[in-house]
Protein backbone atom coordinates (compact mmCIF):
# COMPACT_ATOMS: atom_id res chain seq x y z
CA UNK A 1 0.00 0.00 0.00
CA UNK A 2 1.27 3.44 -0.84
CA UNK A 3 1.58 6.12 1.80
CA UNK A 4 -1.51 8.32 2.01
CA UNK A 5 -1.54 12.09 2.04
CA UNK A 6 -1.22 14.20 5.14
CA UNK A 7 -4.33 16.35 5.02
CA UNK A 8 -2.82 19.35 6.80
CA UNK A 9 -0.08 19.53 4.15
CA UNK A 10 -2.46 19.26 1.21
CA UNK A 11 -5.50 21.12 2.56
CA UNK A 12 -4.39 23.20 5.54
CA UNK A 13 -7.54 25.35 5.47
CA UNK A 14 -9.73 22.27 5.84
CA UNK A 15 -7.67 21.02 8.76
CA UNK A 16 -7.78 24.47 10.34
CA UNK A 17 -11.57 24.48 10.08
CA UNK A 18 -11.77 21.05 11.70
CA UNK A 19 -9.45 22.21 14.49
CA UNK A 20 -11.77 25.20 15.07
CA UNK A 21 -14.68 22.79 15.45
CA UNK A 22 -12.60 20.78 17.91
CA UNK A 23 -11.86 23.96 19.87
CA UNK A 24 -15.61 24.62 20.01
CA UNK A 25 -15.93 21.49 22.19
CA UNK A 26 -14.20 23.31 25.03
CA UNK A 27 -17.13 25.76 25.13
CA UNK A 28 -20.01 23.27 25.42
CA UNK A 29 -21.91 22.52 28.62
CA UNK A 30 -21.80 18.73 28.20
CA UNK A 31 -19.47 17.27 30.85
CA UNK A 32 -16.10 16.32 29.38
CA UNK A 33 -16.38 12.74 30.61
CA UNK A 34 -19.67 12.38 28.71
CA UNK A 35 -18.07 13.84 25.59
CA UNK A 36 -15.30 11.25 25.80
CA UNK A 37 -17.83 8.42 26.27
CA UNK A 38 -19.75 9.60 23.20
CA UNK A 39 -16.50 9.85 21.24
CA UNK A 40 -15.54 6.30 22.22
CA UNK A 41 -18.94 4.97 21.09
CA UNK A 42 -18.86 6.73 17.72
CA UNK A 43 -15.27 5.60 17.20
CA UNK A 44 -16.24 1.99 17.97
CA UNK A 45 -18.98 2.12 15.36
CA UNK A 46 -16.66 3.72 12.81
CA UNK A 47 -13.77 1.35 13.52
CA UNK A 48 -11.30 4.09 14.42
CA UNK A 49 -8.85 2.40 16.79
CA UNK A 50 -6.77 5.55 17.16
CA UNK A 51 -9.77 7.55 18.41
CA UNK A 52 -11.04 4.72 20.62
CA UNK A 53 -7.64 4.58 22.29
CA UNK A 54 -7.28 8.35 22.66
CA UNK A 55 -10.77 9.02 24.03
CA UNK A 56 -10.62 6.00 26.34
CA UNK A 57 -7.41 7.37 27.86
CA UNK A 58 -9.02 10.81 28.18
CA UNK A 59 -12.06 9.36 29.97
CA UNK A 60 -9.90 7.29 32.31
CA UNK A 61 -7.85 10.38 33.10
CA UNK A 62 -11.06 12.12 34.21
CA UNK A 63 -11.93 9.25 36.55
CA UNK A 64 -14.00 7.00 34.31
CA UNK A 65 -13.65 3.30 35.18
CA UNK A 66 -12.25 0.65 32.86
CA UNK A 67 -15.32 -1.48 33.56
CA UNK A 68 -17.69 1.16 32.18
CA UNK A 69 -15.42 1.79 29.20
CA UNK A 70 -15.52 -1.94 28.46
CA UNK A 71 -19.32 -1.88 28.55
CA UNK A 72 -19.84 1.03 26.15
CA UNK A 73 -20.39 -1.21 23.13
CA UNK A 74 -23.10 -3.04 25.08
CA UNK A 75 -24.64 -0.01 26.80
CA UNK A 76 -28.25 -1.02 26.11
CA UNK A 77 -27.96 -4.24 28.12
CA UNK A 78 -26.17 -2.89 31.20
CA UNK A 79 -27.15 -0.91 34.26
CA UNK A 80 -23.67 0.67 34.40
CA UNK A 81 -24.87 3.84 32.65
CA UNK A 82 -27.42 6.41 33.78
CA UNK A 83 -30.54 7.13 31.71
CA UNK A 84 -28.90 10.42 30.62
CA UNK A 85 -25.75 8.60 29.45
CA UNK A 86 -27.88 6.05 27.61
CA UNK A 87 -29.69 8.90 25.88
CA UNK A 88 -26.32 10.31 24.79
CA UNK A 89 -25.25 6.91 23.45
CA UNK A 90 -28.54 6.52 21.56
CA UNK A 91 -28.11 9.94 19.94
CA UNK A 92 -24.49 9.13 19.12
CA UNK A 93 -25.49 5.88 17.44
CA UNK A 94 -28.37 7.28 15.41
CA UNK A 95 -26.32 10.18 14.07
CA UNK A 96 -23.25 8.01 13.44
CA UNK A 97 -25.39 5.44 11.62
CA UNK A 98 -27.18 8.19 9.71
CA UNK A 99 -27.83 6.07 6.63
CA UNK A 100 -30.19 3.86 8.63
CA UNK A 101 -32.69 6.63 9.43
CA UNK A 102 -30.83 9.51 10.98
CA UNK A 103 -31.80 11.00 14.30
CA UNK A 104 -35.37 9.82 14.81
CA UNK A 105 -38.11 12.23 15.81
CA UNK A 106 -38.70 10.23 18.99
CA UNK A 107 -35.08 10.40 20.09
CA UNK A 108 -34.73 14.04 19.06
CA UNK A 109 -37.83 14.93 21.08
CA UNK A 110 -36.54 12.95 24.08
CA UNK A 111 -33.23 14.81 23.87
CA UNK A 112 -34.81 18.23 23.58
CA UNK A 113 -37.21 17.45 26.42
CA UNK A 114 -34.40 16.23 28.67
CA UNK A 115 -31.55 18.56 27.69
CA UNK A 116 -33.26 21.61 26.14
CA UNK A 117 -32.54 23.12 22.73
CA UNK A 118 -29.04 24.50 23.38
CA UNK A 119 -27.60 21.36 24.96
CA UNK A 120 -29.25 19.19 22.32
CA UNK A 121 -27.58 21.29 19.64
CA UNK A 122 -24.23 20.89 21.42
CA UNK A 123 -24.70 17.11 21.68
CA UNK A 124 -25.46 16.87 17.98
CA UNK A 125 -22.33 18.90 17.19
CA UNK A 126 -20.19 16.65 19.41
CA UNK A 127 -21.29 13.63 17.40
CA UNK A 128 -20.77 15.39 14.08
CA UNK A 129 -17.24 16.44 15.07
CA UNK A 130 -16.10 12.99 16.24
CA UNK A 131 -17.54 11.47 13.09
CA UNK A 132 -15.51 13.91 10.99
CA UNK A 133 -12.33 12.94 12.87
CA UNK A 134 -13.14 9.23 12.56
CA UNK A 135 -13.72 9.50 8.84
CA UNK A 136 -10.50 11.42 8.35
CA UNK A 137 -8.40 8.96 10.37
CA UNK A 138 -9.97 5.84 8.85
CA UNK A 139 -9.86 7.19 5.27
CA UNK A 140 -6.21 8.18 5.50
CA UNK A 141 -5.23 5.26 7.75
CA UNK A 142 -3.60 7.61 10.23
CA UNK A 143 -2.75 6.91 13.83
CA UNK A 144 -2.93 3.13 13.85
CA UNK A 145 -2.52 1.71 17.36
Amino acid sequence: MSKRLIIEHVEPAAMSALMQLEAYLSTVSVPKKNIFLMEVRASQINGCSYCINMHTKNALHLGETQERIDLISNWKQTTAFSPEEKLLFAITEEITLISEHGLSDELYNDAESHFGKKLTAQIIMIVIIINAWNRLAVSLKTGKV
